[in-house]
């Protein structure tokens, strides 16, 4: 692994606007990464993921994958700052340096001479609404016969997510009449009716075990300052460790919502996005390696983990799957987002172990 030729090409494709379906210029550059890399295969899907293939021996293939797609718009402005400790920048580590990984593994890798097939994978669509749409038809694609599914993100080095966190996103919609500020007045407001539901929806009490959350991440809505608004709309984001109880908090928000309509006023609420659960057990041997490989590249604290990750797919199907963090950082989905330098060579030495031992793991459900 070339550190500085790692960092270049991290800063080339966090400065590459990819929002969830719109990564296909990330993509395109890629492309051309992947090819220069000596991948073999490399080829697109119809949802636009990424592959291309180290040539191993026998053992069933592994897959090691990175996210295109960003929370961040086409107009946000990507400029990066570099310092001798840190590069800033927003969606630098969620997802531009596990991106720039898959290149440098690829080389690596390429050198090596792996017991199995590696497919290296930039999948979209694992951001926001996009529902882990890239994965679910990586996973459709290669399925059950693999050694493993590596999820990488660029940051959380020592975390190790083992377990998929379900989630459920809906979509609130009121809609009324509307009408002029002045000369309707007394009309009911799509608006006002939108944010009273939305205080009452932050006063439901969550459990904290099992750790349960509820986020409203947008709310828009109205014409004019003058106008009674006659459409407004909130996503809604809740999780829990719990399936049970994230269905029970379901069942808790549609009843809130029927008693929040009122005359003149239409409520929608729309499921817009589900993530799966799933599990693999703390002493399985692909999570006992990722221990191990953090371990021996010098990361004391090693916790396993819940989370919302691609890894979450094939772990609601039963395959072994983990997602790892490459390097240490925060203010994650900010302008301000930054990654660690120093931490890089750990985290990438501890994923480059851990493939050379997931193809000891075949068949280990």
């Amino acid at each position: 692994m070339d550190l500085e030729r790692w960092i270049q090409r991290t800063l080339r494709v966090q400065s590459i606007p990819a929002p969830t379906f719109g990564e296909a210029e990330r993509a395109d550059f890629l492309h051309s990464e992947f090819e220069a890399a000596g991948l073999l295969r490399v080829e697109q899907d119809e949802l636009g993921n990424l592959y291309g293939r180290v040539a191993g021996g026998h053992r069933p293939p592994l897959v090691v994958s990175a996210h295109l797609d960003s929370v961040f718009s086409t107009v946000t402005d990507l400029r990066h700052r570099r310092s001798h400790t840190r590069l800033t920048g927003p969606g630098i580590g969620d997802n531009a340096v596990a991106l720039a990984a898959l290149v440098e593994l690829a080389v690596d890798l390429s050198n090596r001479q792996p017991a199995g097939d590696v497919w290296v994978v930039a999948n979209v669509c694992e951001e926001g609404l996009g529902n882990l749409r890239g994965m679910r038809e990586v996973v459709s694609r290669f399925g059950k016969e693999v050694s493993a599914y590596l999820v990488l993100e660029g940051m959380s080095l020592g975390h190790i997510y083992h377990r998929g966190l379900p989630v459920r996103r809906y979509r609130i919609k009121t809609r009324t009449r509307g009408g002029h500020s002045w000369i309707h007045t007394g009309r009911p407001s799509a608006l006002h009716n939108l944010l009273r539901l939305g205080a009452d929806l932050l006063q439901i009490a969550l459990p904290q075990d099992p750790r349960t959350t509820l986020n409203i991440g947008t709310m828009q809505g109205g014409r004019s300052v003058n106008s009674i608004a006659d459409e407004a709309t909130l996503e809604l984001d809740i999780r829990s460790e719990s399936n049970r109880t994230l269905e029970e908090l379901e069942t808790q928000i549609r009843e809130m919502i029927e008693r929040s309509k009122a005359e003149a006023v239409e409520v929608r609420f729309d499921l817009v996005g589900s993530r799966p659960g799933g599990n693999l057990p703390a002493d399985h041997p692909l999570v006992l390696a990722a221990s191990d490989s953090l371990r021996r590249n010098g990361e004391r604290e090693r916790l396993l983990e819940s989370g919302s990750t691609d890894a979450s797919i094939p772990l609601s199907r039963g395959i072994p799957a983990i997602c790892m963090g490459l390097t240490k950082g925060g203010e994650a989905h900010t302008l301000n987002e930054y990654i660690e330098i120093r931490p890089m060579r750990r985290g990438y030495q501890s994923v480059l172990e851990l493939i050379e031992a997931s193809f000891a793991l075949d068949g280990v459900g």
